[in-house]
């Protein structure tokens, strides 16, 4: 197995791990890698591409697939019961993450950030939007569909559902997680991922429906997020900035909307080595990119 097969579905893995649990998106994790330019351009090859870009798309995709598929068959298995009992020390980890990732996004955008006068009121949009979406999460009532007992009604909503909450798993800050659980959806979802891991099929219907959903919500939303990179980074990057510094308060709030409520994040149940590891995982993640970005370089000069 080459190593770039091993270094891209290690990214999804990571990925499928933040995506599976409420309070932080795949996208976070993507873009504090640094393959989020990358992932979003290969969705975009793929959609929009001609034959050789959808090719190129496709291979990188299926590499990063298949980490993705293992971190959430793991997530599903094992990871939401570990969840539900340890939540305070999984929030507080990712707590440290966020605060670990923010100052590697500054600094690795550093350029873009310059251009603060453009950017600021995306930081303050990100923020409202993040902290929005939060304060529904927190306050609905939404009942937990059956999955199994399927309908016209059912599937239109799953669709809906299925394109807003892949939307959210693209952008950094929030969570596609987190839009399930508005919904009433997240435990449904799981829990018919899980019936049929182990060949139970009477939720299949609904959830080959949500898959639609996901693949129409990738192919539209995505064009947005690469024209926005591509013509205004600077307000893209304020925007992410202030998604980002908001999931901290989602992530507080985050014990609040399990399927038991739990009390939030707070300074007597706040676990600080739990925080000191997620910043310590930042660190390595990033000394691991760089060395990767340098490598190249000094190649270069050797042959120089």
């Amino acid at each position: 197995m080459s190593k770039s097969i091993v270094k891209e579905a290690a990214d999804g893995f990571c990925m499928a791990l933040a995506d599976s649990v409420p309070g932080v998106s795949g996208g976070t994790v993507a873009f504090i890698l640094g393959f989020y330019d990358h992932f979003i351009g290969s969705i975009n090859q793929l959609v929009f591409g001609n034959k050789k870009a959808k090719l190129q798309g496709l291979r990188y995709l299926v590499k990063l697939g298949i980490g993705w598929v293992i971190g959430m068959g793991l997530a599903v298995i094992v990871l939401n019961a570990l969840f539900e009992q340890h939540i305070h020390f999984v929030s507080s980890l990712f707590i440290g993450f966020i605060l670990g990732a923010l100052p590697v996004v500054c600094m690795d955008e550093a350029k873009t950030n310059r251009k603060w006068r453009k950017g600021m009121p995306f930081l303050i949009l990100g923020m409202l939007l993040v902290i929005g979406i939060t304060v529904l999460n927190t306050q609905s009532a939404a009942a937990a569909m059956n999955l199994s007992a399927f309908s016209a009604g059912l599937a239109v909503k799953l669709f809906l559902i299925g394109m807003v909450a892949i939307s959210a798993m693209f952008l950094p800050g929030i969570s596609g997680s987190t839009i399930l659980l508005i919904f009433g959806a997240y435990m449904p979802i799981m829990s018919a991922l899980k019936d049929l891991m182990h060949f139970q099929f009477a939720c299949l219907p609904a959830i080959v429906i949500f898959a639609c959903g996901i693949l129409a919500g990738a192919a539209s939303v995505v064009k947005l997020i690469q024209a926005g990179l591509s013509h205004y980074r600077p307000q893209m990057i304020y925007f992410i900035l202030g998604m980002m510094l908001a999931s901290l308060y989602a992530i507080v709030m985050g014990p609040t909307t399990l399927d038991v409520p739990q009390a939030p994040l707070s300074f007597s149940n706040f676990s600080f080595l739990a925080c000191v590891i997620g910043i310590v995982l930042v660190i390595g993640m990033q000394a691991v990119k760089l060395h990767e970005t340098s490598q190249p370089e000094r190649l270069a000069q050797e042959k120089n």
